[in-house]
Protein backbone atom coordinates (compact mmCIF):
# COMPACT_ATOMS: atom_id res chain seq x y z
CA UNK A 1 0.00 0.00 0.00
CA UNK A 2 1.38 3.40 -0.98
CA UNK A 3 0.77 6.55 0.96
CA UNK A 4 1.72 10.17 0.34
CA UNK A 5 3.15 11.84 3.41
CA UNK A 6 4.62 15.08 4.69
CA UNK A 7 8.40 14.66 4.78
CA UNK A 8 8.74 16.78 7.91
CA UNK A 9 6.80 14.12 9.84
CA UNK A 10 9.90 11.95 9.61
CA UNK A 11 12.59 14.41 10.69
CA UNK A 12 13.23 12.32 13.80
CA UNK A 13 14.06 9.32 11.60
CA UNK A 14 16.72 10.97 9.40
CA UNK A 15 19.57 9.90 11.68
CA UNK A 16 18.51 6.27 11.49
CA UNK A 17 17.99 6.62 7.74
CA UNK A 18 21.59 7.73 7.34
CA UNK A 19 23.02 5.00 9.53
CA UNK A 20 21.29 2.04 7.87
CA UNK A 21 21.47 0.69 4.34
CA UNK A 22 18.43 0.13 2.14
CA UNK A 23 14.95 0.78 3.57
CA UNK A 24 14.23 1.56 7.21
CA UNK A 25 11.15 1.71 9.37
CA UNK A 26 9.96 5.13 10.47
CA UNK A 27 8.48 6.10 13.80
CA UNK A 28 4.94 5.64 12.45
CA UNK A 29 5.37 2.15 11.08
CA UNK A 30 6.32 3.23 7.58
CA UNK A 31 9.32 2.22 5.54
CA UNK A 32 11.16 4.24 2.94
CA UNK A 33 14.18 3.99 0.70
CA UNK A 34 17.27 5.54 2.26
CA UNK A 35 18.87 6.86 -0.95
CA UNK A 36 15.61 8.25 -2.24
CA UNK A 37 15.02 9.87 1.10
CA UNK A 38 18.47 11.52 1.02
CA UNK A 39 17.71 12.98 -2.42
CA UNK A 40 14.30 14.18 -1.31
CA UNK A 41 15.84 16.01 1.63
CA UNK A 42 17.65 18.29 -0.86
CA UNK A 43 14.70 18.57 -3.22
CA UNK A 44 15.67 16.05 -5.90
CA UNK A 45 13.57 13.19 -7.24
CA UNK A 46 15.04 9.75 -7.94
CA UNK A 47 14.97 9.28 -11.73
CA UNK A 48 18.19 7.35 -12.40
CA UNK A 49 18.57 3.67 -11.59
CA UNK A 50 21.00 2.83 -8.79
CA UNK A 51 23.21 0.24 -10.46
CA UNK A 52 26.54 0.86 -8.74
CA UNK A 53 27.90 -0.39 -5.43
CA UNK A 54 31.11 0.38 -3.55
CA UNK A 55 33.34 -1.96 -5.58
CA UNK A 56 32.01 -0.98 -9.02
CA UNK A 57 32.19 2.71 -8.15
CA UNK A 58 35.76 2.30 -6.93
CA UNK A 59 36.51 0.58 -10.23
CA UNK A 60 35.06 3.51 -12.18
CA UNK A 61 37.03 6.04 -10.13
CA UNK A 62 40.32 4.10 -10.30
CA UNK A 63 39.90 3.44 -14.01
CA UNK A 64 38.96 7.04 -14.78
CA UNK A 65 41.85 8.52 -12.79
CA UNK A 66 44.33 6.12 -14.46
CA UNK A 67 46.97 7.55 -12.14
CA UNK A 68 49.95 5.28 -12.81
CA UNK A 69 49.16 5.19 -16.53
CA UNK A 70 48.76 8.96 -16.82
CA UNK A 71 51.93 9.51 -14.80
CA UNK A 72 53.84 7.70 -17.55
CA UNK A 73 52.18 9.69 -20.34
CA UNK A 74 52.95 13.09 -18.78
CA UNK A 75 56.21 11.98 -17.17
CA UNK A 76 58.30 14.76 -18.75
CA UNK A 77 56.41 17.63 -17.04
CA UNK A 78 57.64 16.81 -13.56
CA UNK A 79 61.03 15.49 -14.66
CA UNK A 80 61.95 18.65 -16.58
CA UNK A 81 61.21 20.87 -13.60
CA UNK A 82 62.08 18.84 -10.55
CA UNK A 83 64.00 15.83 -11.79
CA UNK A 84 63.71 12.36 -10.22
CA UNK A 85 63.82 13.68 -6.66
CA UNK A 86 61.30 16.40 -7.48
CA UNK A 87 58.96 13.84 -9.04
CA UNK A 88 59.00 11.63 -5.96
CA UNK A 89 58.62 14.35 -3.32
CA UNK A 90 56.14 16.24 -5.49
CA UNK A 91 54.06 13.10 -5.95
CA UNK A 92 53.86 12.53 -2.20
CA UNK A 93 52.82 16.17 -1.68
CA UNK A 94 50.10 15.91 -4.36
CA UNK A 95 48.89 12.56 -3.02
CA UNK A 96 48.51 13.85 0.53
CA UNK A 97 46.93 17.07 -0.74
CA UNK A 98 44.33 15.10 -2.68
CA UNK A 99 43.49 13.06 0.41
CA UNK A 100 42.85 16.30 2.29
CA UNK A 101 40.72 17.75 -0.51
CA UNK A 102 38.62 14.65 -1.04
CA UNK A 103 37.96 14.15 2.64
CA UNK A 104 36.23 17.54 2.44
CA UNK A 105 34.56 16.66 -0.88
CA UNK A 106 33.42 13.42 0.74
CA UNK A 107 31.84 15.37 3.59
CA UNK A 108 29.86 17.45 1.10
CA UNK A 109 28.94 14.42 -1.00
CA UNK A 110 27.70 12.69 2.14
CA UNK A 111 25.51 15.66 3.08
CA UNK A 112 24.20 16.28 -0.46
CA UNK A 113 24.65 13.13 -2.62
CA UNK A 114 23.51 14.57 -5.96
CA UNK A 115 25.02 14.43 -9.45
CA UNK A 116 25.48 18.21 -9.49
CA UNK A 117 28.29 18.12 -6.98
CA UNK A 118 30.19 21.38 -6.72
CA UNK A 119 27.62 23.83 -8.09
CA UNK A 120 24.89 22.33 -5.89
CA UNK A 121 27.06 22.59 -2.78
CA UNK A 122 28.09 26.15 -3.60
CA UNK A 123 24.44 27.14 -3.95
CA UNK A 124 23.67 25.70 -0.52
CA UNK A 125 26.74 27.11 1.21
CA UNK A 126 27.06 30.58 -0.33
CA UNK A 127 25.41 33.69 1.15
CA UNK A 128 21.86 34.10 -0.09
CA UNK A 129 22.69 37.25 -2.10
CA UNK A 130 25.46 35.55 -4.11
CA UNK A 131 24.49 31.89 -4.27
CA UNK A 132 22.97 31.96 -7.77
CA UNK A 133 25.96 33.68 -9.35
CA UNK A 134 28.65 31.59 -7.65
CA UNK A 135 26.72 28.39 -8.29
CA UNK A 136 26.29 29.22 -11.97
CA UNK A 137 29.97 29.98 -12.60
CA UNK A 138 30.98 26.84 -10.70
CA UNK A 139 28.60 24.76 -12.81
CA UNK A 140 30.04 26.10 -16.06
CA UNK A 141 33.64 25.52 -14.97
CA UNK A 142 32.81 21.95 -13.99
CA UNK A 143 30.89 21.11 -17.17
CA UNK A 144 33.58 22.54 -19.47
CA UNK A 145 36.28 20.92 -17.34
CA UNK A 146 34.68 17.49 -17.79
CA UNK A 147 34.31 17.95 -21.55
CA UNK A 148 37.96 18.98 -21.76
CA UNK A 149 38.91 15.98 -19.61
CA UNK A 150 37.04 13.62 -21.93
CA UNK A 151 38.77 15.15 -24.95
CA UNK A 152 42.22 14.94 -23.36
CA UNK A 153 41.84 11.29 -22.33
CA UNK A 154 40.62 10.30 -25.79
CA UNK A 155 43.56 12.24 -27.22
CA UNK A 156 45.96 10.28 -25.00
CA UNK A 157 44.53 7.02 -26.35
CA UNK A 158 44.70 8.16 -29.99
CA UNK A 159 48.21 9.56 -29.57
CA UNK A 160 49.49 6.36 -27.94
CA UNK A 161 48.08 4.26 -30.78
CA UNK A 162 49.87 6.44 -33.33
CA UNK A 163 53.07 6.25 -31.28
CA UNK A 164 52.85 2.47 -31.39
CA UNK A 165 52.71 2.72 -35.18
CA UNK A 166 55.85 4.89 -35.07
CA UNK A 167 57.56 2.48 -32.67
CA UNK A 168 57.04 -0.43 -35.08
CA UNK A 169 57.89 1.61 -38.20
CA UNK A 170 61.44 0.32 -38.51
CA UNK A 171 62.20 1.98 -41.86
CA UNK A 172 60.99 5.41 -40.65
CA UNK A 173 58.57 5.97 -43.53
CA UNK A 174 55.54 6.80 -41.36
CA UNK A 175 54.78 10.53 -41.07
CA UNK A 176 52.23 11.29 -38.39
CA UNK A 177 49.61 13.97 -39.10
CA UNK A 178 47.22 15.88 -36.85
CA UNK A 179 44.12 14.74 -38.73
CA UNK A 180 45.00 11.10 -38.03
CA UNK A 181 44.89 11.75 -34.31
CA UNK A 182 41.56 13.55 -34.63
CA UNK A 183 39.97 10.71 -36.61
CA UNK A 184 41.19 8.16 -34.09
CA UNK A 185 39.87 10.35 -31.27
CA UNK A 186 36.44 10.38 -32.94
CA UNK A 187 36.48 6.59 -33.27
CA UNK A 188 37.30 6.25 -29.57
CA UNK A 189 34.47 8.63 -28.67
CA UNK A 190 32.00 6.60 -30.73
CA UNK A 191 33.03 3.39 -29.00
CA UNK A 192 32.61 5.08 -25.62
CA UNK A 193 29.12 6.24 -26.64
CA UNK A 194 28.18 2.72 -27.74
CA UNK A 195 29.19 1.26 -24.36
CA UNK A 196 27.55 4.04 -22.33
CA UNK A 197 24.26 3.96 -24.24
CA UNK A 198 23.65 0.43 -25.48
CA UNK A 199 25.21 -1.65 -22.71
CA UNK A 200 24.83 0.79 -19.83
CA UNK A 201 23.25 -1.91 -17.69
CA UNK A 202 26.53 -3.83 -17.75
CA UNK A 203 28.63 -0.79 -16.83
CA UNK A 204 28.98 -1.70 -13.12
CA UNK A 205 30.26 -5.17 -14.05
CA UNK A 206 32.58 -3.65 -16.65
CA UNK A 207 34.03 -1.28 -14.04
CA UNK A 208 34.76 -4.17 -11.66
CA UNK A 209 36.66 -5.86 -14.50
CA UNK A 210 38.45 -2.55 -15.20
CA UNK A 211 39.58 -2.42 -11.56
CA UNK A 212 41.03 -5.93 -11.82
CA UNK A 213 42.79 -5.17 -15.13
CA UNK A 214 44.01 -1.85 -13.71
CA UNK A 215 45.82 -3.70 -10.89
CA UNK A 216 47.00 -6.69 -12.94
CA UNK A 217 48.17 -4.40 -15.75
CA UNK A 218 50.35 -2.56 -13.25
CA UNK A 219 52.23 -5.75 -12.45
CA UNK A 220 52.27 -6.70 -16.13
CA UNK A 221 54.39 -3.63 -16.81
CA UNK A 222 56.27 -3.29 -13.52
CA UNK A 223 57.75 -6.81 -13.47
CA UNK A 224 59.36 -6.82 -16.95
CA UNK A 225 60.42 -3.19 -16.56
CA UNK A 226 62.35 -3.87 -13.34
CA UNK A 227 63.49 -7.43 -14.06
CA UNK A 228 64.64 -7.05 -17.68
CA UNK A 229 66.38 -3.67 -17.42
CA UNK A 230 70.13 -4.32 -17.88
CA UNK A 231 71.30 -1.74 -15.32
CA UNK A 232 69.57 0.24 -12.59
CA UNK A 233 70.14 3.73 -11.24
CA UNK A 234 71.33 4.17 -7.68
CA UNK A 235 69.18 5.43 -4.82
CA UNK A 236 71.39 8.52 -4.58
CA UNK A 237 70.70 9.38 -8.23
CA UNK A 238 66.96 9.06 -7.65
CA UNK A 239 66.40 10.70 -4.28
CA UNK A 240 68.98 13.50 -4.41
CA UNK A 241 68.97 14.63 -8.06
CA UNK A 242 66.92 17.71 -8.96
CA UNK A 243 66.55 19.30 -12.41
CA UNK A 244 65.77 22.85 -13.49
CA UNK A 245 65.47 22.57 -17.27
CA UNK A 246 63.06 25.50 -17.37
CA UNK A 247 65.89 27.84 -16.25
CA UNK A 248 63.95 29.18 -13.27
CA UNK A 249 65.69 31.42 -10.76
CA UNK A 250 65.73 28.76 -8.02
CA UNK A 251 65.40 25.00 -7.79
CA UNK A 252 62.48 25.43 -5.37
CA UNK A 253 60.55 27.42 -7.96
CA UNK A 254 61.26 24.75 -10.58
CA UNK A 255 59.95 22.10 -8.16
CA UNK A 256 56.62 23.89 -7.71
CA UNK A 257 56.21 24.51 -11.45
CA UNK A 258 56.73 20.78 -12.04
CA UNK A 259 53.91 19.82 -9.68
CA UNK A 260 51.40 20.20 -12.53
CA UNK A 261 52.27 16.77 -13.94
CA UNK A 262 51.65 14.91 -10.70
CA UNK A 263 48.44 16.89 -10.10
CA UNK A 264 47.06 15.94 -13.53
CA UNK A 265 47.56 12.26 -12.69
CA UNK A 266 44.90 12.54 -9.94
CA UNK A 267 42.27 14.41 -11.96
CA UNK A 268 38.85 12.75 -12.01
CA UNK A 269 38.59 11.56 -8.42
CA UNK A 270 35.26 13.39 -8.08
CA UNK A 271 33.72 11.34 -10.91
CA UNK A 272 31.99 9.30 -8.21
CA UNK A 273 30.22 12.45 -7.00
CA UNK A 274 28.58 12.99 -10.38
CA UNK A 275 27.48 9.35 -10.48
CA UNK A 276 26.13 9.45 -6.92
CA UNK A 277 22.45 9.30 -7.95
CA UNK A 278 23.24 5.88 -9.43
CA UNK A 279 25.10 4.57 -6.36
CA UNK A 280 23.46 2.54 -3.62
CA UNK A 281 24.08 3.83 -0.09
CA UNK A 282 25.50 6.98 -1.72
CA UNK A 283 25.92 9.15 1.37
CA UNK A 284 28.55 6.78 2.78
CA UNK A 285 29.85 4.78 -0.19
CA UNK A 286 30.62 7.80 -2.40
CA UNK A 287 33.15 9.23 0.11
CA UNK A 288 34.54 5.76 0.77
CA UNK A 289 35.05 4.97 -2.91
CA UNK A 290 36.88 8.27 -3.51
CA UNK A 291 39.35 7.71 -0.69
CA UNK A 292 39.72 4.02 -1.55
CA UNK A 293 40.54 4.87 -5.16
CA UNK A 294 43.06 7.48 -3.98
CA UNK A 295 44.74 4.89 -1.77
CA UNK A 296 44.86 2.25 -4.53
CA UNK A 297 45.91 4.55 -7.35
CA UNK A 298 48.42 6.48 -5.27
CA UNK A 299 50.14 3.29 -4.12
CA UNK A 300 50.30 1.86 -7.65
CA UNK A 301 51.51 5.15 -9.15
CA UNK A 302 54.26 5.58 -6.58
CA UNK A 303 55.43 2.04 -7.28
CA UNK A 304 55.47 2.69 -11.04
CA UNK A 305 57.31 5.97 -10.54
CA UNK A 306 60.05 4.19 -8.58
CA UNK A 307 60.25 1.46 -11.24
CA UNK A 308 60.68 3.95 -14.10
CA UNK A 309 63.21 6.12 -12.29
CA UNK A 310 65.35 3.18 -11.22
CA UNK A 311 65.13 1.46 -14.63
CA UNK A 312 65.41 4.37 -17.08
CA UNK A 313 68.67 4.92 -18.88
CA UNK A 314 69.80 8.55 -19.32
CA UNK A 315 66.38 10.23 -18.98
CA UNK A 316 67.68 13.77 -19.70
CA UNK A 317 68.88 12.61 -23.12
CA UNK A 318 65.49 11.01 -23.79
CA UNK A 319 63.71 14.26 -22.96
CA UNK A 320 66.10 16.39 -25.03
CA UNK A 321 65.36 14.36 -28.18
CA UNK A 322 62.56 16.56 -29.55
CA UNK A 323 62.64 14.83 -32.94
CA UNK A 324 61.90 11.36 -31.56
CA UNK A 325 58.59 9.95 -32.89
CA UNK A 326 57.69 8.34 -29.54
CA UNK A 327 57.29 9.54 -25.97
CA UNK A 328 60.15 9.02 -23.46
CA UNK A 329 58.38 6.24 -21.57
CA UNK A 330 57.99 4.17 -24.77
CA UNK A 331 61.74 4.39 -25.30
CA UNK A 332 62.29 3.45 -21.65
CA UNK A 333 60.15 0.35 -22.21
CA UNK A 334 62.01 -0.42 -25.45
CA UNK A 335 65.37 -0.17 -23.70
CA UNK A 336 64.19 -2.29 -20.75
CA UNK A 337 62.81 -5.28 -22.68
CA UNK A 338 65.12 -4.96 -25.67
CA UNK A 339 62.49 -5.29 -28.40
CA UNK A 340 59.73 -3.34 -30.14
CA UNK A 341 57.30 -6.24 -29.69
CA UNK A 342 57.75 -6.32 -25.91
CA UNK A 343 57.36 -2.55 -25.62
CA UNK A 344 54.25 -2.72 -27.82
CA UNK A 345 52.58 -5.23 -25.50
CA UNK A 346 53.38 -3.07 -22.47
CA UNK A 347 52.06 0.10 -24.09
CA UNK A 348 48.95 -1.74 -25.34
CA UNK A 349 48.00 -2.38 -21.71
CA UNK A 350 48.15 1.37 -21.08
CA UNK A 351 46.11 2.08 -24.23
CA UNK A 352 43.39 -0.31 -23.02
CA UNK A 353 43.27 1.24 -19.56
CA UNK A 354 43.27 4.81 -20.91
CA UNK A 355 40.31 3.83 -23.09
CA UNK A 356 38.52 2.57 -19.98
CA UNK A 357 39.27 5.96 -18.46
CA UNK A 358 37.61 7.66 -21.43
CA UNK A 359 34.58 5.39 -21.05
CA UNK A 360 34.14 6.38 -17.41
CA UNK A 361 34.90 10.00 -18.19
CA UNK A 362 31.98 10.15 -20.65
CA UNK A 363 29.66 8.71 -18.01
CA UNK A 364 30.69 11.29 -15.38
CA UNK A 365 30.72 14.22 -17.84
CA UNK A 366 27.24 13.39 -19.13
CA UNK A 367 25.79 13.13 -15.60
CA UNK A 368 27.29 16.47 -14.64
CA UNK A 369 25.90 18.06 -17.82
CA UNK A 370 22.50 16.45 -17.28
CA UNK A 371 22.34 17.65 -13.68
CA UNK A 372 23.24 21.25 -14.55
CA UNK A 373 20.68 21.22 -17.35
CA UNK A 374 18.09 19.81 -14.93
CA UNK A 375 18.57 22.98 -12.88
CA UNK A 376 18.32 25.19 -16.02
CA UNK A 377 21.98 26.11 -16.02
CA UNK A 378 22.64 25.36 -19.70
CA UNK A 379 21.10 26.44 -23.01
CA UNK A 380 18.41 24.01 -24.25
CA UNK A 381 18.11 22.65 -20.72
CA UNK A 382 14.78 20.97 -21.35
CA UNK A 383 16.25 18.72 -24.04
CA UNK A 384 19.53 18.10 -22.21
CA UNK A 385 17.78 16.97 -19.03
CA UNK A 386 15.69 14.25 -20.71
CA UNK A 387 16.11 10.75 -19.27
CA UNK A 388 15.60 7.79 -21.58
CA UNK A 389 12.75 5.77 -20.04
CA UNK A 390 14.02 2.41 -21.28
CA UNK A 391 17.61 2.66 -20.07
CA UNK A 392 17.09 5.35 -17.37
CA UNK A 393 20.23 7.20 -18.47
CA UNK A 394 20.68 10.76 -19.89
CA UNK A 395 21.19 9.73 -23.53
CA UNK A 396 20.84 13.27 -24.91
CA UNK A 397 23.47 14.59 -22.49
CA UNK A 398 25.82 11.74 -23.48
CA UNK A 399 25.45 12.62 -27.17
CA UNK A 400 25.86 16.37 -26.63
CA UNK A 401 29.00 15.94 -24.51
CA UNK A 402 30.42 13.64 -27.21
CA UNK A 403 29.68 16.15 -29.98
CA UNK A 404 31.41 18.98 -28.12
CA UNK A 405 34.44 16.80 -27.39
CA UNK A 406 34.59 15.87 -31.09
CA UNK A 407 34.39 19.53 -32.10
CA UNK A 408 37.15 20.39 -29.64
CA UNK A 409 39.35 17.76 -31.28
CA UNK A 410 39.11 19.61 -34.62
CA UNK A 411 41.54 22.19 -33.24
CA UNK A 412 44.25 19.54 -33.23
CA UNK A 413 44.20 19.37 -37.04
CA UNK A 414 45.20 22.98 -37.47
CA UNK A 415 47.26 23.80 -34.39
CA UNK A 416 48.41 21.31 -31.76
CA UNK A 417 49.57 24.13 -29.46
CA UNK A 418 46.07 25.65 -29.45
CA UNK A 419 44.57 22.21 -28.82
CA UNK A 420 46.86 21.61 -25.84
CA UNK A 421 45.91 25.03 -24.55
CA UNK A 422 42.23 24.18 -24.76
CA UNK A 423 42.49 20.92 -22.86
CA UNK A 424 44.68 22.62 -20.26
CA UNK A 425 41.40 23.79 -18.71
CA UNK A 426 41.03 20.37 -17.06
CA UNK A 427 43.10 21.00 -13.93
CA UNK A 428 42.05 24.63 -13.45
CA UNK A 429 38.35 23.99 -14.05
CA UNK A 430 38.18 21.23 -11.47
CA UNK A 431 40.43 22.83 -8.86
CA UNK A 432 38.69 26.21 -8.99
CA UNK A 433 35.32 24.52 -8.44
CA UNK A 434 36.80 22.59 -5.49
CA UNK A 435 38.30 25.77 -4.03
CA UNK A 436 35.04 27.68 -4.11
CA UNK A 437 33.07 24.82 -2.53
CA UNK A 438 35.66 24.12 0.19
CA UNK A 439 36.17 27.81 0.96
CA UNK A 440 32.44 28.19 1.59
CA UNK A 441 32.40 24.95 3.56
CA UNK A 442 35.09 26.31 5.89
CA UNK A 443 33.13 29.53 6.36
CA UNK A 444 29.96 27.62 7.26
CA UNK A 445 31.95 25.21 9.40
CA UNK A 446 33.53 27.91 11.52
CA UNK A 447 30.14 29.60 11.96
CA UNK A 448 28.63 26.28 13.05
CA UNK A 449 25.80 26.51 10.51
CA UNK A 450 25.95 22.83 9.61
CA UNK A 451 25.96 21.74 13.25
CA UNK A 452 23.07 23.93 14.33
CA UNK A 453 20.85 24.65 11.31
CA UNK A 454 17.90 26.97 11.73
CA UNK A 455 15.03 24.54 12.22
CA UNK A 456 12.56 27.21 11.15
CA UNK A 457 14.13 27.43 7.69
CA UNK A 458 14.15 24.03 6.00
CA UNK A 459 14.09 22.98 2.38
CA UNK A 460 10.44 22.09 2.65
CA UNK A 461 8.77 25.02 4.36
CA UNK A 462 5.30 25.23 2.88
CA UNK A 463 5.23 27.37 -0.23
CA UNK A 464 8.50 29.09 0.73
CA UNK A 465 10.75 26.15 -0.05
CA UNK A 466 13.43 28.27 -1.69
CA UNK A 467 13.57 30.85 1.07
CA UNK A 468 15.77 28.84 3.39
CA UNK A 469 17.47 26.60 0.86
CA UNK A 470 20.92 27.90 1.68
CA UNK A 471 20.41 27.32 5.42
CA UNK A 472 19.02 23.78 5.31
CA UNK A 473 22.30 21.91 4.80
CA UNK A 474 23.27 19.56 7.61
CA UNK A 475 26.12 17.09 7.99
CA UNK A 476 25.79 13.68 6.43
CA UNK A 477 26.80 10.42 8.11
CA UNK A 478 30.42 10.69 6.89
CA UNK A 479 32.61 13.56 8.14
CA UNK A 480 35.56 14.67 10.26
CA UNK A 481 34.34 16.24 13.49
CA UNK A 482 35.50 19.22 15.48
CA UNK A 483 38.93 20.84 15.22
CA UNK A 484 40.30 18.00 13.08
CA UNK A 485 37.72 18.72 10.39
CA UNK A 486 38.50 22.45 10.46
CA UNK A 487 42.25 21.81 10.26
CA UNK A 488 41.85 19.45 7.32
CA UNK A 489 39.59 21.96 5.56
CA UNK A 490 42.29 24.65 5.92
CA UNK A 491 45.00 22.29 4.61
CA UNK A 492 42.84 21.38 1.60
CA UNK A 493 42.29 25.04 0.72
CA UNK A 494 46.00 25.85 1.04
CA UNK A 495 46.85 22.92 -1.23
CA UNK A 496 44.31 24.01 -3.86
CA UNK A 497 45.58 27.61 -3.85
CA UNK A 498 49.15 26.37 -4.29
CA UNK A 499 48.35 24.10 -7.25
CA UNK A 500 46.03 26.58 -8.96
CA UNK A 501 48.66 29.33 -8.71
CA UNK A 502 51.44 27.25 -10.26
CA UNK A 503 49.20 25.54 -12.82
CA UNK A 504 49.17 28.80 -14.80
CA UNK A 505 52.97 28.89 -15.11
CA UNK A 506 54.72 27.80 -18.35
CA UNK A 507 57.28 24.99 -18.35
CA UNK A 508 60.19 27.35 -18.96
CA UNK A 509 61.26 30.97 -18.71
CA UNK A 510 60.37 33.07 -21.81
CA UNK A 511 58.43 30.25 -23.53
CA UNK A 512 57.69 30.11 -27.25
CA UNK A 513 54.23 29.40 -28.68
CA UNK A 514 54.58 25.64 -28.29
CA UNK A 515 55.71 25.74 -24.66
CA UNK A 516 53.34 28.49 -23.57
CA UNK A 517 50.79 27.64 -20.86
CA UNK A 518 47.39 28.65 -22.22
CA UNK A 519 45.48 27.65 -19.11
CA UNK A 520 45.02 31.23 -17.92
CA UNK A 521 43.63 32.39 -21.25
CA UNK A 522 41.28 29.44 -21.66
CA UNK A 523 40.06 29.41 -18.05
CA UNK A 524 39.55 33.17 -18.11
CA UNK A 525 37.61 32.92 -21.37
CA UNK A 526 35.28 30.25 -19.96
CA UNK A 527 34.75 32.19 -16.73
CA UNK A 528 34.10 35.43 -18.65
CA UNK A 529 31.65 33.70 -21.00
CA UNK A 530 29.75 32.18 -18.07
CA UNK A 531 29.52 35.56 -16.33
CA UNK A 532 28.32 37.36 -19.47
CA UNK A 533 25.84 34.59 -20.29
CA UNK A 534 24.54 34.71 -16.73
CA UNK A 535 24.06 38.47 -16.75
CA UNK A 536 22.40 38.53 -20.17
CA UNK A 537 20.32 35.34 -20.18
CA UNK A 538 20.60 32.95 -17.25
CA UNK A 539 20.08 35.49 -14.46
CA UNK A 540 16.33 35.30 -15.07
CA UNK A 541 16.04 31.55 -15.59
CA UNK A 542 18.67 30.10 -13.24
CA UNK A 543 17.68 30.09 -9.58
CA UNK A 544 20.09 27.46 -8.33
CA UNK A 545 19.22 23.78 -7.78
CA UNK A 546 15.49 23.37 -8.40
CA UNK A 547 13.30 21.74 -5.77
CA UNK A 548 11.75 18.96 -7.83
CA UNK A 549 9.98 17.04 -5.08
CA UNK A 550 7.70 18.49 -2.41
CA UNK A 551 6.59 16.81 0.81
CA UNK A 552 3.30 15.70 -0.70
CA UNK A 553 5.12 13.88 -3.52
CA UNK A 554 7.35 11.66 -1.38
CA UNK A 555 5.91 8.16 -1.56
CA UNK A 556 6.71 5.59 1.11
CA UNK A 557 5.77 1.96 1.58
CA UNK A 558 3.69 1.10 4.60
CA UNK A 559 5.26 -1.60 6.70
Amino acid sequence: MEKRIDLQTFDDDILRARRNKGSISGSKGQEFDRDRYELARVGKEQVLKRRFGLVSMTGLSCGLMCTWETLLVIFSIGFTNGGPAGLIYGFILIWLGNFSVFICIGELASAVPTAGGQYHWVSLLAPRSNKKFFSYVTGWLTVIGWIAALTSVCYFVADLILQLVSLNDLDGSYDRQGWQGTLLLWAILLLCVFINVFISGALPTIEVVVLIVHILGFFGILVPLVYLTPTHNSAKQIFLTFHNEGAWSTQTLAFFVGLQGNALAFVGTDSVVHMSEEVRNASTDVPRSMLLSLAINGTLALGMLFAVLFSAHDIPQLLDDDLAPTAPFLRIFRHAVGSEAGATVMVSIIVLLEFCSAMGCLAAASRMTWSFARDRGLPFSRALSVIDKRSTIPVVAILVVTVFAALLALINIGNSAAFNGTISLVLEGFYLSYLLALGLLLWRRVRGDLDNPDSGLTIFNGEQVDEGFDRSLTWGPWRLKGALGVANNVVAICYLVLIIFFSFWPSQVSPDLVHMNWAGVVTGAVALFSVVYYLVFARKSYTGPIVEIRPSRLVVRKA
